[in-house]
């Protein structure tokens, strides 16, 4: 298993100028690793940060959006695999960070933990490309055409549980308002 923080900073390093929407897991370590006009934190909807970038990306579609979402998350909002699909937007990369629990919440664990494949899901549903990595030698290896290719794309990323906190504050709902419109205009520039 790969270490999260570790894993998010190399899709830092590969993000080029892609936005990058984190939800749940991911928002304990983003705000560490990047700061910028293009990176929008998803506090408080848990679930609904991939719709949020499916909507993005059909929004900016010269412009790649980058989801790091986390499996409890997601399982919140399934139907977001099938309608991303669907819409089959080629600038969408979905990367969840599977710990097998709710980090968020205090570190239950999620339903059918180590049986359901978010990668297997994301292929039945019609994502272009799915990928299921443990290592983070792998994701280095891969991330260029991961975050390079027409997608959409998920790509599982396997962690170990933490519960871990971190010391970073959660924003506020006009903060979060703000960092959406600093990321509207962001795009717009380009």
């Amino acid at each position: 298993m790969m270490d999260c923080l570790e894993a998010e900073k190399v899709i830092a390093r590969h993000r080029g100028d892609a936005v990058v929407i984190t939800s749940e897991t991911a928002s304990h370590e983003w705000p560490q690793i990047s700061s910028t006009d293009l990176d929008l934190p998803w506090y408080g909807a848990m679930g609904m940060a991939s719709s949020v970038a499916l909507g993005l990306a059909l929004a900016a579609p010269k412009r790649k959006i980058i989801i790091i979402d986390a499996d409890g998350s997601l399982l919140m909002n399934l139907n977001s695999l099938v309608t991303i699909a669907g819409m089959a937007p080629a600038n969408l990369i979905h990367f969840v960070i599977e710990n097998g629990i709710y980090r968020s919440t205090g570190g239950q664990p999620i339903p059918a933990a180590g049986k359901v494949s978010f990668a297997g899901l994301a292929k039945a549903a019609g994502y272009r490309h799915t990928y299921e990595l443990d290592k983070l030698a792998d994701l280095e290896a891969k991330v260029d055409t991961i975050i390079g290719q027409p997608g959409p794309t998920l790509c599982c990323l396997k962690t170990p549980p933490t519960t871990e906190r971190t010391i970073h504050g959660f924003p506020t709902g006009a903060e979060l308002i703000a960092a959406y419109h600093r990321v509207g205009k962001a795009i717009s520039r380009s």
